[in-house]
C-alpha cells in the first residue's frame, strides 16, 4: 500500500505497513553539486507530479571503513547528487502532535549515511515517534576551511534539516514543537555543535547525544593547515574555487590519505589539536556559524532551553584498539605515553588497573582512551548545564570472543530496537529485553523529557543499561576525579 503527503516542494508517495508509513529519500535543500558546491544548502527545487519516496535517496561520498572495521560497520551506498535528504517514519500521516526525533548518523564526519539497516524508524513508528533520519554533507565537501565558502556546510545541513522538519513535519502527524533531535559518535558531536549555533536556536527541545558530547571541534588555524594540505595533495589552489574543479571522488582519495597520516604520523606540529583524535574533518570553531567551543557556549548558556540525555558505552575505545590486534601491542610504556599526553596524575593508571585487575595494558588503554574521548566529556556536559539525564551502556557483545566489551556502536541496535539488523556487531542472540527497554527510556524522553531515572544531578545518578538495568551513584566516581582540571 502507498501514502503520498503534500510538502511544500511537492508531493510525495511512500509505503504503508501495519503501524508505520516510510516515506525516504525526501530532499531537503538542493543538490550541492556545480554552482552549489561548497555553499550554504539551497532551497529545494519544487516539483511536479507525486515524487516517488519508497527508496533511500543518494549518499553523501564517503571512503568507507576500512577491514576489520568494515566487517563490523555496515556501509550503504545510493549513488546521485541529491545528497541533502532525509526519511521519514511515522504511525500515521494523517495524525497530529505525535512528538519526533530527528537521527544525525555519525562515522567520524567522514561516513555513515541514513540508509543503513540499523537505523530504520520503524520500531519508533511503531511507538508513537515520527522519527526523521538526515544524510548530511561529509569531509571535505562538507567541513574542508576555505576561505571563500560558508563554514561548516555540513552542519548548516543539519540545520537546513531541522528547518524542514519545522515546517513539513506536521503533514506527517509530527509536532514541530516536540523535536527531539539525538545522534551517535559524530552525529552526538553534531548535536553538541548544533546546541552552540545561533541558526539552530529554537528548532529542537530535547537532545540525545550517544558517544560523543560537545568538547571536540577544530580552530580556525588547525583546519586552514588541513585546507592547505588537501589542496597540495589534489594540485589545487586551497579555496572553494580551486576545489570545485577536482571531482568528490578524487577528494576522498586525498582526505582518506590525510586522515591516515594524521593517525600513523601524529606530530603536533602538523596536526595540532588533531594530534590527539585523529579526526581531521570535524566542526571548525570559525567564529559565526559555530562561534566557540560547543562545551564552552553551553556552559556560558546557549542551548539552556533544550533537555538533554548523554551517555557512553563502557567500552568505547575497544571497538577502535581490539579488531586491529593493536590492544595487544601496547606496552607499558606505551601506555604511560598516552597517560602524559592526557595529562593524568601520577598514579592513575594505578587506578585503572585496581577497577580490572589483570587486564593487559592494551585493554587499561582502552579504559583511558574511552574516558578521555567520550565519558568525561558526556559528564562535563551534564556538569555544565544542571539538567541532564545520564547514562552508561556495559551489554558486553560475544563478537571476538567478548573482548570487544561495550564498544563503541554496540548501544545502536538496542536504542532503534533493531537486533536483527546489529548482528555485526552485537552478535546473533543479543538480548531483546535490554533493546525494549533502551528504546523505551529513548521514547520517554522524546515525549516527556524523563527517561525514567533522576538527573545527574541528583546524587551523579547514571542509568547503567546492560546485563542489568539499574541507576546506580557516580560510577567509577574514584577514576573520574582523576580527571578533574583536564579536558
Amino acid at each position: 500500500m502507498h501514502s503520498v503527503v503534500k510538502t511544500r516542494s511537492g508531493e510525495v508517495r511512500g509505503t504503508v505497513a501495519p503501524g508505520v508509513a516510510a516515506f525516504l529519500g525526501i530532499p531537503y535543500a538542493a543538490a550541492p553539486s556545480g554552482p552549489l558546491r561548497f555553499r550554504e544548502p539551497a532551497p529545494v527545487p519544487p516539483w511536479e507530479g507525486v515524487r516517488d519516496a519508497t527508496e533511500h535517496g543518494p549518499t553523501a561520498p564517503a571512503p568507507g571503513y576500512p577491514a576489520p572495521f568494515s566487517d563490523l560497520l555496515p556501509v550503504v551506498r545510493v549513488p546521485g547528487e541529491e545528497i541533502l535528504n532525509l526519511d521519514v517514519w511515522t504511525p500515521d500521516p494523517s495524525a497530529t502532535g505525535l512528538p519526533v526525533m530527528v537521527w544525525i548518523h555519525g562515522g567520524a564526519f567522514v561516513n555513515g549515511s541514513n540508509s543503513i539497516p540499523v537505523y530504520d524508524g520503524s520500531a519508533f513508528a511503531r511507538d508513537g515517534v515520527v522519527l526523521v533520519s538526515v544524510n548530511y554533507r561529509l569531509g571535505a565537501e562538507g567541513f574542508l576551511h576555505l576561505p571563500d565558502a560558508p563554514p561548516n556546510r555540513g552542519l548548516l545541513d543539519q540545520v537546513a534539516a531541522l528547518r524542514w522538519v519545522r515546517d513539513e513535519i506536521a503533514a506527517f502527524g509530527g509536532d514541530p514543537d516536540a523535536v527531539t533531535v539525538f545522534g551517535e559518535s559524530a552525529g552526538a558531536m553534531s548535536v553538541g555543535a548544533l546546541l552552540a549555533m545561533p541558526s539552530a536556536r529554537g528548532l529542537f527541545r530535547r537532545a540525545i547525544l550517544q558517544s560523543g558530547a560537545a568538547h571536540h571541534a577544530l580552530g580556525a588555524a588547525t583546519a586552514s593547515k588541513v585546507t592547505g594540505y588537501l589542496a597540495e595533495d589534489v594540485g589545487v589552489e586551497p579555496t572553494a574555487a580551486g576545489f570545485a574543479a577536482v571531482p568528490p571522488v578524487r577528494l576522498v582519495a586525498g582526505q582518506q590519505a590525510l586522515s591516515a597520516q594524521a593517525a600513523t604520523q601524529p606530530d603536533p606540529a602538523r596536526w595540532g589539536e588533531i594530534t590527539l583524535n585523529a579526526m581531521v574533518f570535524e566542526p571548525v570553531v570559525d567564529g559565526e556559524v559555530l562561534p566557540a567551543l560547543p562545551i564552552e557556549a553551553v556552559a556560558a548558556g546557549a542551548g539552556a532551553d533544550v533537555e538533554l540525555l548523554v551517555g557512553s558505552n563502557r567500552d568505547e575505545h575497544r571497538f577502535f584498539l581490539v579488531p586491529t590486534g593493536a590492544a595487544d601491542r601496547v606496552t607499558d610504556a606505551a601506555l604511560a605515553a598516552v597517560a602524559g599526553a592526557y595529562r593524568l596524575p601520577d598514579g592513575a593508571l594505578d587506578a585503572y588497573r585496581a577497577e580490572r585487575p589483570g587486564d593487559p595494558p592494551g585493554l587499561v588503554l582502552a579504559d583511558v582512551m574511552s574516558d578521555w574521548f567520550f565519558r568525561i566529556p558526556a559528564l562535563r556536559l551534564a556538569e555544565a548545564t544542571g539538567r541532564a539525564h545520564v547514562y552508561e551502556f556495559d551489554w558486553v557483545t560475544p563478537v571476538l570472543d567478548g573482548r570487544l566489551g561495550s564498544c563503541h556502536a554496540l548501544e545502536l541496535g538496542f536504542v532503534f530496537d533493531t537486533l536483527a539488523a546489529a548482528t555485526d556487531l552485537g552478535g546473533g542472540d543479543a538480548p531483546q529485553e535490554l533493546a525494549t527497554q533502551m528504546h523505551a527510556a529513548w521514547v520517554a524522553f522524546a515525549r516527556t523529557g524523563d527517561p525514567g531515572w533522576p538527573p545527574y544531578t541528583q546524587g551523579r545518578a547514571v542509568r547503567r543499561f546492560g546485563d542489568v538495568v539499574e541507576t546506580v551513584a557516580d560510577p567509577r566516581g574514584g577514576i573520574r576525579e582523576l580527571w578533574t582540571g583536564i579536558r
